[in-house]
């Protein structure tokens, strides 16, 4: 920091918020409504000294706002708020606490937890109604003014259609930490991601988007820390515009700008997940790092009548009150800048029901969905929203905007119940292969709106889904009561691992079905990172705090015999797709109408090639079914294809129906490396727990309108 800076600040400007640089100073404007006064902080370029404190000269309209002249980009810098404490009616004022700006573009440090860090005298009697004096600076991060600037070049984005999307979930460290062929000193950052040898593999197995676990800047929550653990996932978030530091491989915000434009480059698309939900600052006995001493009463849904507690709905300690306009735009703000200042194509929204909250519940019509889809930067990327959170009618699957995807974890649940051999599932699986239109189907929403995954980093991995019959999250520290009870999953006959041949091969024969379900179905396939080759948590489904082996990507076993067979499976997937439109078809409309004469959009089959009748869809132990799917191309062309599945424990023969159609094998789940052939009989053997797809093209005769 300059020697030379003024000894008080100049008015400046309220907008914009944060601390912005004009070249030849820095205005700083932060939101409180009900603060007396503010202070800005001025620290060392390590953050460990404060240097000086400058009263905000000015509020304008609830912002406090000042100017410092002859201020750099890599100041370094904090508030503190005076106000009332008074927890009972909202408000949590304590100028001992050092508060990160809630529009930090970086940081410098991390939190060292301590008591210090309350706002109140931790055990105290009064408990949170106690007042802590003691200055917690030496222990929080501070902020940093940012210097943005970045050369992307005349490249723009790749802008690909939503039905020829196929997306990799992955953490920045998880999918990294572990890759051999990055410099150890980048592994587990963000610069790996863009290792080129990672980027041919995403290209190599037909990834187009890649979505990011939290790369917002998070907090290490005290209880994991005490167990040695760490939060992993990064659902904890302690700035919405600042990068998690331990991504930056040389501390700067361009590394991740970087390793974005590379992936951008290559034609990957970067999502980010976001978690606007809440904040790291949890509930009422949280620590006070940012918001809460900013404006508690703001910036927090507090509980009517007794605004010393939080209302949750988030399960995290307290909800962010969007319904606020100063946080409304705050959220806005970080979108924006995510989305300009760093490019990317699009926001998967963590516990997006809580973020559509209005004073009546949830409302697909809120502030938070019209501000996004009015926008005019944020309305044309991708978006998309995991559409549940533990409030009040906190399951919305289906109900949000158009314009927004969802996470399907019926789909989920539906393709594991069939695979696992689930009896009655024939008809609701028939609804997930359509892309869910009992869901969807609405306001001229499209099937992409369905995001159709057999695993998430939350549950287990595809692999553990035919290894495990329970959960195993002992090295959790709960006892193993923490994660989702209800998996609809099947070992076949092992708990784990195992030596016995024929269930491995059970095992690896009903994965490639499942997988090929997601793939092979209407709407958006999403691939959890390292389902591609086998990748275990040893039958943890909730490793949220496994920053080691169990999270990380063993890619040793991608290079396995075994694991680059699977590599290669999933790939052939992803070509399917793309080659047949009919795989993914872009639209609901009439299955029943006629493309040309005896060929309907869709038609459902039995195992006698028969269409299914309403006895075949209500027979619960029906295990196998045919759907054939057309789509009239450009050029006039039909492209036909037959996806038939057998969930049983027996080989079946699939009688092909009878319309003059000739067949071609291009995938048997009991026999992926098989040659592409011409199919010469009137049926198809497919194997227990297998998958077949056949692709057609029509006999003249029936070209020209025969039957």
């Amino acid at each position: 920091m300059s020697t030379h800076l003024p000894d008080r600040l100049s008015p400046g400007l309220p907008y914009p918020l944060g601390a912005t640089s004009d070249g030849l100073g820095v205005n700083f404007a932060v939101f409180s409504a009900n603060a007396s006064k503010i202070e800005l902080c001025l620290f060392d370029p390590r953050g460990r000294k404060e240097l000086r404190r400058l009263t905000m000269p000015e509020c304008t309209d609830e912002v406090w706002h000042g100017y410092l002249p002859d201020a750099d980009p890599g100041l370094v810098y904090g508030y503190r708020a005076y106000g009332p404490y008074d927890p009972k009616n909202g408000h949590r004022f304590n100028p001992h606490k050092l508060l990160l700006d809630p529009y930090a573009r970086q940081l410098e440090g991390a939190v060292r937890w301590s008591d210090a860090l309350f706002g109140y005298r931790v055990q105290h009697p009064r408990a949170d109604l106690s007042m802590d004096r003691r200055d917690s600076a030496n222990l929080v991060p501070k902020a940093v003014v940012a210097d943005s600037g970045f050369n992307w070049g005349e490249r723009s984005r790749a802008y690909t259609p939503w039905a020829e999307t196929v997306i990799y979930e992955a953490h920045v460290r998880g999918v990294t930490i572990s890759r051999g062929d990055v410099r150890s000193e980048f592994r587990g950052t963000c610069d790996a991601l863009a290792n080129p040898r990672f980027i041919d593999h995403l290209l190599r197995i037909g990834v187009t988007a890649i979505e990011l676990l939290p790369v917002h800047a998070f907090l290490q929550d005290h209880f994991l820390v005490e167990r040695g653990l760490r939060n992993y996932w990064g659902y904890n978030t302690l700035s919405y515009f600042a990068p998690e530091p331990a991504y930056l491989t040389h501390r700067k915000t361009n590394d991740l700008r970087m390793a974005i434009r590379r992936l951008q480059s290559a034609g990957i698309e970067v999502i980010l997940d976001v978690v606007y939900n809440h904040t790291a600052e949890g509930n009422e006995l949280g620590p006070t790092l940012s918001w809460r001493g900013l404006d508690n009463a703001s910036y927090y849904r507090l509980i009517p009548g007794d605004e010393r507690y939080y209302i949750n709905d988030t399960g995290c300690g307290n909800t962010v009150n969007l319904s606020h306009p100063r946080v409304l735009q705050m959220v806005m703000d970080s979108l924006r800048y995510w989305a300009e200042s760093y490019r990317v194509d699009g926001f998967r929204f963590d516990l997006g029901v809580t973020l559509g909250r209005e004073g009546t519940g949830f409302d697909p019509g809120s502030g938070f969905f019209d501000a996004i889809l009015q926008d005019p930067v944020l309305s044309r990327l991708k978006l998309i929203s995991e559409p549940w959170d533990t409030g009040p009618d906190g399951y919305q699957l289906g109900s949000h905007p158009p314009g927004f995807a969802e996470w399907n974890d019926r789909f989920r649940d539906g393709v594991r119940r069939f695979w696992a051999g689930e009896a009655g599932m024939r008809g609701e699986l028939a609804g997930y292969m359509l892309g869910s239109p009992e869901l969807f189907d609405r306001r001229h929403r499209r099937p992409w709106s369905s995001i159709n995954y057999l695993a998430s980093h939350d549950g287990f991995t595809a692999q553990d889904v035919v290894s495990y019959n329970d959960k195993h999250n002992e090295a959790n520290g709960d006892e193993n009561t923490d994660g989702h009870g209800e998996n609809f999953s099947n070992n076949w006959g092992v708990e784990g691992p195992t030596d016995d041949e024929d269930i491995k091969s059970l095992r690896t024969r009903v994965l490639r079905s499942m997988l090929a379900t997601v793939f092979l179905s209407n709407g958006t396939p999403m691939l959890l990172a390292g389902d591609e080759f086998g990748n275990s948590q040893q039958g943890n489904n909730n490793a949220y705090c496994q920053d080691n082996e169990i999270s990380w990507l063993d890619w040793e076993e991608a290079s396995t015999p075994e694991g680059r067979e699977r590599i290669a499976f999933v790939a052939s997937l992803t070509a399917l797709r793309r080659s047949h439109p009919s795989l993914r078809l872009p639209r609901y409309a009439d299955g029943n109408h006629e493309l040309i004469s005896g060929v309907p959009r869709i038609a459902w089959y039995d195992l006698d090639g028969e269409a299914m009748s309403e006895s075949a869809w209500e027979f619960a132990e029906g295990k196998v079914l045919g759907l054939r799917r057309a789509f009239l191309q450009e050029d006039g062309q039909l492209d036909l294809s037959l996806l038939i599945v057998n969930g049983g424990p027996d080989d079946v023969n699939f009688q092909l129906p009878a319309n003059g159609c000739a067949w071609t094998l291009k995938l048997d789940t009991a026999e992926p490396g098989a040659t592409v052939t011409a199919v010469s009989t009137d049926s198809v053997m497919v194997a227990a727990h297998g998958l077949v797809l056949l692709t057609g093209a029509l006999t003249t005769e029936q070209d020209n309108g025969g039957t």
